[in-house]
Parts: structure tokens; sequence; C-alpha cells
């Protein structure tokens, strides 16, 4: 059986049955065992998967939901040859839906169905804690089961605050499977706020606020040599976790910034080679410069073919700010691995994605806001962090690249001045598709291709530098809200002599102001599953779709949000 997590078995297995029954009405599948095919969900995507031994071509993929009449096209599945499997993601879907999907590669199709998971988790067990202060740490230890989930939660009308006064080294301890943690303030935790321990499965972490956690953090030339303290902490295995609605902020010490050296330091969310299945969405997590973070989610290992968050996973609407490093650290596998809507501010990366082993990974639909190196350098970082072919794995015995995924990088916006000084970090990138982004920057936008490496696809970009940061401002219709909407019309200058005639006068103007159509508009690529719902000619670049409802980013903006039991007087 494939690596899929525990909870996914059973979706496998009626994905094989599918198979074998489409095996005895598709005459045009392969003589004798049919293809395997499944699909691993979660509320809003499904990780599409085909195992086939050798390539048969580019993998057309269409798919709908139940009940509806037509079919719906996504972008081609990826084929890894080491591991002999097609492989790509659906996204954009609605939850607790099934969908039908059909796949086509040469002469061979297959067809099956997956389902995303429901907003509603079943509830069998609870416990109520007491309202008021406790100074223990909360240790959960009853599993609930799948069908009847162990809901840890403040009793009704009271706000319960766990503040362990930094004598306790987490504020809750998670050994069991099937739990949802509710509605709690954490204070004052040692080292975690929430430490979810090894090999657990299947938490839910919603609704909590976490703040002043950790040890003294900095950088090991400080003789420092603990770092990741976190909100949030996965112990390595941990996987099928969402992690939603929650306020992190503050922690008690803070990252060195890179003046000296690599920043090390506290952290929102670390995962340590998480099992994967994991959803965090829908978080704000803020804190001062003095009291930033290493990164805001993270983990590791960075250059494996696990790590953090391993792979099928959702990384959505999140606000990430104050990070010494990188806003969102995606590394290891990603392995159909989607990260959008996101709003990243105040950070050196804002996407670190070193190394992609496996892919796809996919990026879209995020604004990148402020950049800076340290406190005193402003001059800015990256937005998207690779490892280059450089960097090699060992799997089965054999040395492969350890950073050959594809990396899809759709619709974003990266926000000037003040932002990103480069496009990619210096380390190089092959095998990435990038599209219809808005990435002007002062420094390097894309780089060569490595010979010998599977090549890079830069097109429908808007790249390029500026004058000034009025005219990049100028390129969004004005909001006090997290907004960046198309203007219709920007400035630009008109290079050159220009002659005029105005009231019978004659007269020439140097290298004039003028305003011309905003570049953006309407003049993006067709991704089928990622702009479908385009408004006007094309669809425009950038995160936001003119016409459309605007992205909204936090907890705040979560579907049905609600004030947590904490918020009360």
């Amino acid at each position: 059986m494939k690596d899929t997590p525990r909870n996914l078995v059973p979706e496998l297995l009626s994905a094989r049955w599918l198979i074998w029954l489409s095996g005895l009405l598709l005459p045009i599948l392969n003589a004798g065992e049919p293809p395997e095919t499944w699909t691993i969900p979660t509320f809003e995507c499904l990780g599409v998967y085909w195992s086939s031994s050798e390539d048969q071509g580019a993998c057309q993929v269409r798919y709908r939901a139940a009940g509806e009449a037509g079919w719906r096209e996504a972008l081609p599945l990826v084929y890894d040859e080491l591991d002999h499997q097609y492989r790509g993601s659906l996204v954009g879907l609605q939850p607790d839906t099934p969908y039908a999907i059909e796949l086509q590669a040469g002469a061979h199709t297959v067809a099956f169905s997956g389902r995303t998971w429901s907003e509603g988790i079943p509830v069998g067990r609870v416990t109520l804690v007491p309202g008021g202060e406790r100074d223990e740490t909360l240790r959960i230890t009853e599993s609930g089961t799948p069908d009847a989930w162990h809901l840890v939660t403040p009793a009704p009308g009271t706000k319960t605050v766990i503040d362990v006064f930094n004598l306790q080294a987490h504020c809750v301890e998670i050994e069991a499977d099937y739990v949802i943690l509710r509605g709690f303030e954490l204070k004052n935790a040692m080292e975690d706020a929430v430490h979810i321990g090894r090999g657990v499965q299947h938490v839910v972490v919603e609704d909590c606020h976490m703040l002043l956690w950790g040890r003294v953090g900095g950088a090991r030339v400080w003789g420092v040599f603990h770092g990741s303290d976190s909100a949030i902490y996965a112990d390595r295995g941990a996987g099928g976790l969402i992690l939603q609605r929650n306020l992190i902020e503050h922690p008690r010490s803070g990252s060195n910034d890179w003046e000296s050296g690599h920043p090390d330091g506290p952290q929102a969310i670390s995962l340590v080679d998480s099992s994967g299945g994991n959803v965090i969405r829908f978080n704000t997590i803020r804190s001062t410069e003095d009291h930033g973070y290493n990164d805001g989610i993270g983990g590791g290992s960075n250059f494996s073919f696990a790590g953090s968050p391993n792979r099928d996973s959702d990384i959505y609407g999140n606000i990430i700010a104050n990070c010494w490093d990188d806003a969102i650290e995606s590394e290891g596998a990603n392995l159909n691995v989607r990260i959008w809507g996101n709003y990243l501010d105040q950070t050196f990366t804002f996407v670190a994605t070193a190394g992609t082993s496996k892919g796809p990974l996919y990026i879209y639909r995020n604004v990148f806001g402020r950049s800076r190196i340290t406190h005193q350098d402003s001059s800015g970082g990256t937005i998207f962090k690779t490892a280059g072919v450089n960097r090699k794995l060992t799997l089965d015995g054999k040395e492969v690249w350890g950073d050959r995924g594809r990396r899809y990088i759709f619709h974003n916006t990266a926000l000037q001045p003040g932002g990103a000084l480069d496009v990619f970090s210096g380390h190089g990138i092959c095998n990435a598709v990038v599209r219809n982004n808005l990435l002007r920057v002062r420094g390097n936008v894309f780089p060569s291709s490595v010979e010998g490496a599977p090549p890079n696809d830069f097109r429908n970009n808007l790249t390029g530098g500026y004058l000034g940061g009025g005219f990049v401002r100028s390129m969004f219709v004005p909001s006090e809200r997290l907004e960046w909407f198309l203007a219709p019309s920007v400035p630009s200058i008109q290079w050159g002599r220009v002659d005029y005639e105005r009231s019978g006068r004659k007269f020439a103007i140097t290298d004039p102001l003028v305003r011309v159509p905003n570049p953006a508009l309407d003049t993006g690529a067709r991704l089928p599953g990622f702009n479908d719902d385009y408004q006007g000619a094309k669809p425009d670049l950038g995160a936001f779709e003119n016409g459309n409802p605007p992205l909204r980013f936090g907890r705040e903006s979560a579907p049905g949000y609600h004030p947590a039991p904490w918020e009360s007087r």
C-alpha cells in the first residue's frame, strides 16, 4: 500500500473497488490488472494519484461534482519516474462533496471518484474544563474515534486560561488521536503552548489564543542551541492536523535577525517530518519586531522525502507577520501541498520551498508585503526560496536530485515599495511553472535554466523594476482593508520628446507622464481549475480578480467565525 495517512485507507480501498468495476465497463483500459488510482482529500482539495509503470505522455484530467451535468478541466497530472506515478491536485472544491474524476494518458482512460472532507467533525466524548485560571499542564490522553472525536473545551459560558508561569514545559500536551482542543487561552509555557506527541494522528486545535511561550531565542553564535519553541509543536510523525482560527502572538523571546547569522528562535507552528494530511487555515500570527519569529509556519526535515507539511496538505487564509526568516517554510516532499490565499508581511522570505523533493507544490493567490534583512537593513530578501540542482538525496541507494519536484506558482501579488528584492533565492530552480503573477521587484526576477535539469516555464507574468513606489501603488484601487484590486489605468512615462498642440500653440515635452491601461488587467493565461471564474476577456494578473469577491485573511475571515470563549470578559 502507498504511504497513505491511516484515515484515508477506507477511501483508498473504495477507490480501488471503483477502478475494478470500471475495468469491467471500460474496454479501453489496459489488459490485466487495472491501474491503481486513488484520491486523498482535504476540505477544498483532492490529491489525485495514478500508478503507471511508464510515462504514457500528458495525463489530462476532467472532473465534476455530483449532480453537475458538465465536466470541468484541471491541470494535467505530473509523472514522477522515480515513483512510477502520475499525481496532481484538484483545487477550489466544495467540502463534503463527491467528485467524479476521469484521467486520460496515451491510449488509456480511467474513471473513479473522491470525496472532500465535511466541515462537521462528529463529536463523541466531551471533556469540559472549568472556567478560571489553572497553572498545571492539561494532558489529553484519551482518544476519540473517527466517528466520535474527543472534544476538550471550557465549560459553557466560561473562560479558561492555562497559565503555567514558565514552570511547565507545555500548557497542553496531546497524546491521543481524534482530539479537538477548542477555545482556550494558553500562556507562559516554558517551551510549547500546545505539544502534539510523536506519531499522534487527527488533532484539531481551533479558536485558541497562544502567547508568551518559549525559551530565549537567538543565534547559535550567541550560545543558543535550542530553537523552534512553538505555539503549536507537532512531534515527528504526527499528522492529520487541523489548525484553524487561532490567534498566535507575542512569544516571550525573539529570533535574531540576519545581522548575527541565520535566524533562530520561536515559531508559531512547527511540524517535524509529519505524516501529512494537514490543514492550517485562517490563523492570525503576529508579534513585534523585537519578539519576532524565526519562521511563522515551519518545521523539518527540510532536505528529505518527508518534512513539513510533507504531503496532501493545505495552508490558506492565514495572516503571518514579524518573521526574521520564512513566513511559510514548506520544505521536504511537498507532495500535493497547496499554499493559497495567505497575506504574508514583515518577513525575509515569504515562502521557502527548499527542497521540494517530490511535488507537485502549488503556490497561488497569495499577497506578499514587506521584506527586510535586519532591524537596520530594509533592502529586502526573496519571495521564494529554492535549493537548486546541487542538493542531492539518497533514494534506494541511489543519489537523486533533492529539489526536482514540480512547483506551480500562479496568481500571486508582490507589493512594493518595501517588498522583496529578488523573486527567487540564488540557489537555482528547475521544474517550475510560473504564470499570471505580479512580481515587480528591484532585483533579480527569473534565473537561467540549468543544463540537464527539468526546464522552467516562466510566462504571462508582470515583472521588472520600477522608478518609484508610487507607480507600483497606483496599480491598485486604494483600500483601507487588505484588498488589492487592480485600477483601470496606471501612470507611465512616455520616453523621448513628444510634440503637443494645445490652443493653437505647439510645444514639446521630454519624457511626459501619461496614463495607460493597467497592464495587469485581462492579460493572464487560462489555468484550468485555478481561474475558471475570471471576469472580462482574460484572467487578471495577481491574487485579486476584478469583479470577484475579495480574498479574506486571518481568523476573523473564516466562514462562520464567532468570538472564542477566551475573548469574553
